[in-house]
């Protein structure tokens, strides 16, 4: 069983490591989605930490149809990144149909190779997941990250086993959104999954006092949390 945290900075990064992770997904601005974290957090984590690095290559919040220059921008990431000595990049794309972008996404993986490559919740926006997984394996990616069609992994449990079921071993699945210590042993058991994605994230109230009360709060990835999901799992028989 393999567990990963999505990090969205170097001391969750830590965190997540000292917790006993398998794997991080690194990010930024998680509020909005996430987005591409800076290369000197990558280089941090590739180079301090022993646990896998995943890199979220995304270079703004919304849809996942991205024009020639967001995609150039992409591609040049994906590269740094494995320059950089990343273990993958989790990627997505989506035509104006909510149809995978097969292009663009086997392009990716032929460029991102020897990395490994995840395909993200943008596979939780088509219109036909039987359909686009049988794409997203054609182009080559090794996981797919999702909730099984809705919001949160525990609400798409059941659908996430019927996308475990297609799968057939040809492609990991990643259950990820709303899963914590309390939950993750009902996912796995139910939907089969051997892979899952959790935040693990507590909010840090700012010790420094300020005129302005927004810059006073900031979420991280929870050690004691990271734990607690680890030690679960860890007990399933």
């Amino acid at each position: 069983m393999t567990i990963e945290i999505c990090t969205s900075s170097v001391q969750s990064a830590i965190n997540a490591e000292k917790g006993g992770a398998d794997r991080i997904e690194l990010c930024q601005n998680l509020n909005e989605g996430g987005t591409t974290p800076s290369y000197a957090t990558i280089k941090y984590c590739v180079e301090k930490l022993s646990l896998k690095t995943m890199v979220l290559i995304r270079p703004r919040p919304g849809d996942f149809c991205y024009n020639d220059a967001e995609y150039e921008t992409i591609k040049n990431d994906v590269l740094i990144c494995r320059e950089l000595g990343a273990h993958g990049v989790v990627i997505g794309f989506l035509d104006e149909n909510l149809d995978i972008d097969t292009k663009r996404t086997a392009e990716i993986v032929r460029i991102a190779r020897p990395m490994e490559v995840t395909f993200h919740r943008a596979f939780d926006r088509c219109r036909d997941w039987r359909k686009a997984l049988e794409l997203i394996i054609e182009c080559g990616c090794d996981r797919i990250l999702t909730s099984g069609q809705r919001k949160t992994a525990p609400e798409g449990i059941d659908i996430l086993h019927e996308i475990q079921k297609q799968a057939s071993g040809r492609i990991a699945i990643l259950a990820g959104s709303g899963v914590n210590s309390k939950n993750a042993t009902e996912i796995i058991r139910t939907a089969g999954v051997n892979e899952i994605h959790s935040s693990c994230k507590h909010i840090v109230e700012n010790s420094q006092k300020t005129n302005i009360e927004d810059s006073s709060r900031y979420s991280e990835t929870d050690l004691e949390e990271v734990k607690r999901l680890v030690e679960a799992v860890s007990q399933m028989k």
